[in-house]
């Protein structure tokens, strides 16, 4: 409460005008939400709109994955150790680190290599020497995990998707564009490194 007897209102995300739309196509009649309002280009103010639903999207995401995983049996494991686990786990392949870390777009190594050696102390992941390179798999701990986190997935995620109105066409069309934009991200960040 402030002196006069009001209470402060909560920071909010900074809303927008889009010209390019109608005010009544729009949620707020005609205002976009972002959270870096300093940022927003004239020339395409719904990528503010895109990186702020990406930025919430992403932290739900992590939160997701780690109460999934904790759901599951293992209340231990952050983000970046049940990403490399389902990694590890995908194909029954065994994976080196290098390709562990591309497939999951990471620049840096250490922190994926820190992970796997939780994931080894844990019983989840196993290494195996092939010349001077590590070669990791699941263990069958590990493999069953990643099973119990797909039940408790199916459960809590799947089964409440389509509440949102969205088809599986629509989810993939989503899938692709935000992976084509990940590149225009990448390509971008290489651009910002030669400047």
């Amino acid at each position: 409460m402030t002196t006069s007897g009001t209470s402060k209102a909560a920071p909010r995300a900074a809303t927008l005008p889009d010209p390019a739309l109608p005010a009544a196509s729009r949620p707020g009649g005609g205002r976009g939400i972002v959270n870096s309002a300093h940022l927003v280009s004239d020339k395409s103010p719904e990528l503010s709109e895109f990186e702020f639903g990406l930025i919430i999207a992403a932290h739900g995401f992590q939160r997701w994955m780690t109460r999934c995983m904790g759901a599951a049996g293992l209340r231990d494991l952050g983000q970046l150790d049940v990403l490399v686990l389902h990694t590890v786990n995908h194909r029954a392949r065994l994976k080196k680190l290098a390709d562990i870390c591309f497939v999951l777009n990471i620049e840096d190594s250490h922190t994926v290599a820190y992970s796997l050696k939780k994931l080894q102390k844990a019983g989840l992941v196993s290494a195996a020497r092939k010349g001077k390179e590590a070669l990791y798999a699941t263990t069958p701990a590990g493999e069953q995990a990643c099973l119990t986190y797909r039940e408790v997935r199916e459960r809590c995620l799947i089964d409440s998707l389509h509440s949102l109105g969205l088809s599986n066409q629509e989810i993939g069309d989503l899938a692709q564009r935000l992976r084509a934009l990940s590149g225009l991200y990448d390509q971008a960040a290489r651009a910002a490194t030669s400047l």
